[in-house]
């Protein structure tokens, strides 16, 4: 898109035109979802209303057509992270899906007992429970990297950490708390000089910024649809072909066999072997438009005009002498979490809710993130290109008729 036209991006979101409490909504919670624009959800709408038929296995002319529009959305996902092949790309249901199967399915292939996985102090549950289950399974150790109070990752601790019996690094790219985008290229570039593969959370920076995992060198990369303005329940799972085909099936079922007898069952080749069972076609394609509608506007657009949201807010709330910013890294996505003194982040949330304001509250599925800032939530904004400066500045009033409301 030549001229990003705020107005014309806001017309495609049906609902940032609804009204709660009586007032215009501001949705500053795109770190757990994204709103959709009209485009992808037609696109879901006209699967089921003209499309709609099972995949791979039919020999009729829908089931031929849908087969031929989920393989073209897989072919545009490799090619939006730039993966060297279609085939390396897997769907889920999402980024936690799609964590979960690579750490039990590596570990059922490459860990044993005494071996260590490592992960950070700054993941989402999503990137600790997983490997914590593995671990157990396992009776493998789990280490975590340390984190400064500015929410940066110690990445100078990283190969101190690192020995001959540890097995995988999993590391998120963004922080959904902090915002801290880490240096993903630099920890994969550490790790892999003692030959440890690397996973990457990516649900925070998919939507955000231009990834290439090529470039990075990531052995396993992981997002969801919903956080990239597509429906719930659609995800991906990238993996360098040498490890998908290495390690076991996930799940068993329909699709992911070659052959099946009562005395044994082979696998089905890549991508097909991760995905058992019918899958959400309809996800795929909506995926696939909304990368469409992503690319249109521009990555590099979406990134700059989510900075400057992110530079306004942050400069506007460092005015205010009651509010308190977790996480300071000098490189940030666009999303705040923040404490105001004296007031509950679920009270202010509240309230802010009757205002037409959409924030989280909470710990944000991250609580080793609170118990490292001896707190037990925050209030967090995240921003999305369709967001404004008004939008903040109104907030920013907002705040301060909270504080006088509750104090």
């Amino acid at each position: 898109m030549k001229d990003f036209d705020i107005s014309k991006i806001r017309s495609d979101f049906p609902i940032l035109s609804r009204q709660v409490h009586n007032r215009p909504i501001v949705y500053f919670d795109n770190a757990a979802t994204t709103q959709k624009p009209i485009d992808i959800i037609e696109r879901v709408n006209r699967y089921y209303e003209w499309e709609n038929a099972n995949i791979h296995r039919g020999a009729h002319f829908l089931a031929n057509e849908a087969t031929e529009f989920y393989e073209a959305g897989r072919s545009k996902v490799a090619e939006f992270i730039n993966a060297k092949h279609a085939r390396e790309i897997i769907f889920t249901r999402g980024t936690t899906e799609s964590i979960n199967l690579v750490a039990f399915s590596f570990s059922e292939r490459y860990l044993l007992e005494g071996d260590e996985v490592v992960i950070t102090a700054m993941e989402h549950h999503a990137n600790i429970v997983p490997w914590q289950m593995a671990c157990e399974r396992k009776k493998a150790k789990l280490k975590v990297l340390p984190m400064d109070k500015n929410g940066i990752l110690e990445i100078e601790k990283l190969p101190e950490l690192l020995t001959e019996r540890t097995k995988i690094v999993a590391v998120t790219h963004i922080s959904n708390v902090l915002g801290t985008i880490n240096p993903i290229k630099n920890i994969i570039e550490t790790a892999h000089q003692q030959n440890i593969p690397v996973l990457i959370d990516g649900a925070q920076s998919v939507p955000h910024q231009k990834v290439d995992v090529q470039a990075l060198d990531c052995d396993f990369f992981c997002f969801s649809g919903h956080k990239m303005y597509a429906p719930m329940g659609i995800g991906v799972l990238y993996g360098k072909e040498h490890y998908l085909n290495e390690i076991p099936p996930y799940q068993g079922g329909g699709e992911m066999i070659r052959k099946v007898t009562f005395e044994k069952t082979t696998y089905n080749d890549l991508p097909f072997k991760f995905e058992a069972g019918t899958p959400d076609v309809g996800g795929v394609l909506a995926l696939h438009a909304a990368i469409d509608y992503m690319e249109n506007i521009g990555l590099e657009q979406i990134a700059k005009t989510e900075h400057d949201l992110l530079k306004h807010a942050t400069e506007k709330l460092q005015q205010l002498d009651y509010i308190e910013i977790i996480g300071n890294a000098p490189d940030k996505s666009g999303l705040i979490s923040f404490l105001m003194k004296d007031i509950h982040p679920y009270d202010a949330g509240t309230i802010l809710d009757q205002l037409g304001f959409a924030v989280r509250t909470g710990h944000h599925c991250a609580e080793p993130i609170m118990d490292f800032f001896n707190i037990t939530s925050t209030i967090r904004i995240s921003f999305s290109f369709y967001n404004t400066t008004k939008e903040i500045d109104n907030f920013i009033v907002a705040l301060e008729r909270v504080r006088t409301m509750l104090l």
